[in-house]
């Protein structure tokens, strides 16, 4: 009976350990990697992302099991953007070690189009690896794109890169404008393509809001565009509320629901196909857009066809319960 007990108490033991021993196993036992490899990690992806991007170029067997490992036994690693060396063989715990650390071949960082530069100073500061304080870089001044970061370069460098590429690119741009552009210099031309890049997320549109907006400069009519409301308020931050009936009505340097033609400055940083919209407009009639719930917007050449482009708009929300 004595050795019977016995034997159950130490089946019972192996059965417990089992699954203990196979995540530690699966997370330092050595990888699929046949050679050493550079790997590039996106300036803000995520663990899954990572993960899936891992298992993808054969770093890793699963990204399920890395995701389930190092949020187990990775210790809350954060993992940073660049470009790293991962070794012949490396474990998931090897991998997330050096996509978490200080050795990277190379850093990034990713000014998205329509970053206020407000937020783009909020990315530079979070760079541990850079040094030095910036101030808010003047809006529209900064190209979005990705840049190399090196470990040690000062933030007011990395301002000076992107300002400097926005400046070839606008001077590039420019020289090969259309004849249909109400842009009458370039600093114009980057006011309302920063409107147009906080006017549409949808690419295919770009040139039609541009249209539309051109149309509504040459006429005299106010601009109207709700992201030129908020600017004053945030600085190109989300606002996170409904725009109010006396923030519709204030008389600033930017709100075009209480001005004619373009604000003072621009209200974002637009990219180089918002700048190419503007200086190259669709051929449109459109004075009126509204969102037509596909994530693009609906246009119309008289108040009559928007209002019923808008009401069509009002049924859509009503029948998702948002208002």
């Amino acid at each position: 009976m004595k050795k019977t007990a016995l034997i159950v108490v130490v089946a019972a033991a192996l059965a417990l350990s089992a699954p203990a021993i196979s995540l530690v196993h699966g997370w330092n036992g050595a990888g699929p990697l046949p050679e050493d490899r550079a790997f590039t990690v996106p300036d803000g992806a995520n663990l899954a992302i990572v993960a899936g991007r891992l298992q993808k170029s054969g770093a890793i067997y699963s990204a399920r099991a890395f995701r389930f490992h190092a949020r187990i036994l990775g210790g809350n690693a954060a993992i940073k953007a660049g470009e790293f060396l991962l070794p012949k063989g490396a474990s998931e715990h090897q991998i997330l070690k050096i996509l978490s650390g200080d050795d990277a071949l190379r850093r990034f960082v990713t000014v998205p189009e329509g970053l206020p530069s407000v937020m783009v100073q909020d990315r530079l500061m979070a760079q541990a690896s850079l040094t030095g304080e910036v101030e808010t870089p003047a809006e529209g001044s900064l190209l979005p794109d990705t840049y190399d970061i090196k470990a040690g370069e000062s933030r007011a460098a990395v301002v000076a890169r992107m300002q400097a590429a926005m400046a070839k690119t606008l001077t590039e741009l420019w020289a090969k404008r259309g004849p249909d552009t109400v842009a009458k210099t370039p600093e114009q031309a980057i006011v309302l393509a920063s409107i147009v890049e906080k006017e549409t997320g949808k690419p295919s549109e770009r040139a039609m809001v541009a249209g539309l907006y051109s149309n509504r400069v040459r006429q005299g009519i106010m601009l109207q565009a709700d992201p030129t409301i908020i600017y004053p308020i945030t600085k190109g931050r989300p606002l996170g509320r409904r725009i109010r009936q006396s923030e519709i009505t204030a008389k600033n340097d930017y709100n075009t629901y209480a001005m004619a033609g373009l604000p003072h400055g621009p209200i974002t940083n637009p990219g180089r196909e918002a700048i190419y919209a503007v200086l190259h407009p669709a051929k449109t009639d459109a004075l009126y857009m509204v969102a037509d719930g596909t994530g693009g917007h609906a246009f119309a050449t008289t108040l009559e066809q928007h209002n019923h482009n808008v009401e069509h708009w009002f049924a859509i929300r009503r029948s998702k319960g948002e208002i």
